[in-house]
């Protein structure tokens, strides 16, 4: 069974930093790509930064240079590092694995979430 353990989240003041760390189980990490969505009070949900199984990253330019993904896979670990947080960053924070088969992330594994908090 899939499953994520999710950790990091909290709550800071704008410029603050956060780490957000998802641990994963039940099945080979490193043979996946990786990625955290967010979703801020409302319906839509944005990936925002991936990894692939070996080591590409790709972001929403809202963090680009901001946020930092990167994965340990002697650890089945994914780190989300963000920096310079603006209040606009607050949303709970989903560690995803892309799904068998080649299709998007959303229809991958998704842990239970962690709620960012960003003051002004």
């Amino acid at each position: 069974e899939v499953q994520f353990v999710e950790s990091g989240g909290g709550s800071v003041k704008a410029g603050g930093s956060l780490r957000l760390s998802c641990t994963a189980s039940g099945f080979t990490f490193g043979d996946y790509d990786m990625g955290w969505f967010r979703q801020a009070p409302g319906p839509e949900c944005e990936l925002v930064a991936s990894i692939s199984s070996d080591g590409r990253t790709n972001y929403v330019g809202s963090v680009e240079g901001r946020f930092t993904i990167s994965r340990d896979n002697a650890k089945n670990t994914v780190y989300l590092r963000m920096n310079s947080l603006k209040p606009e960053d607050t949303a709970v924070y989903y560690c995803v694995r892309e799904p068998d088969g080649g299709s998007s992330f959303e229809f991958g594994y998704w842990g239970q979430g962690t709620q960012v908090t960003v003051s002004s």
